[in-house]
């Protein structure tokens, strides 16, 4: 079953009132190897605990993980579903504070993204925004990815 989640669409105006509020969960996506590989190829990460299929067998995983870059890269397909301001001229991902990845997702699995926007700061032409955001694996407790996001959008 897939959660077909929607953001609730915030404007400019309204961004400084969204400190402190939640967001998500998105969908759930799936991770398949074919992405892993695409990855791994335009990456240059060819480490066999993404690639290879008998030597990841035998790692403490049991089989192919995906890149935790790849798992991160993914957040603009989930935030679109759980984040959205409609009213500006134009939004940046500034960077990202910090992220860790304390689990690992599986070749196949599927991922999704909650949190929690933990700050929002008036810049010069706009607003400054940071989510802390949580990557879950389906069936798994424990997160594949934690990530401080600072967004940035001008009006």
């Amino acid at each position: 079953m897939t959660d077909t989640r929607t953001a609730t669409p915030t404007t400019m105006a309204e961004l400084p009132a969204l400190a402190g509020a939640e967001l998500g969960p998105s969908s759930w996506r799936e991770v398949p190897q074919a992405d892993i590989d695409t990855y791994a190829e335009l990456t240059g990460d060819d480490n066999p605990i993404h690639v290879d299929e008998v030597r990841a067998a035998s790692s403490p995983y049991g089989g192919r993980i995906a890149h935790g870059m790849l798992t991160l890269s993914m957040v603009v397909l989930h935030l679109r579903e759980i984040y959205r301001v409609t009213d500006a001229g134009m939004g940046i991902v500034y960077g990202f504070n910090r992220i860790r990845f304390p689990n690992a997702v599986r070749s196949g699995a599927r991922i999704r993204v909650r949190g929690t926007v933990s700050q929002v700061e008036e810049i010069t032409g706009g607003y400054q925004v940071t989510l802390e955001l949580v990557f879950e694996t389906e069936g798994e407790t424990k997160p594949v990815c934690v990530a401080e996001l600072v967004l940035r959008h001008y009006r």
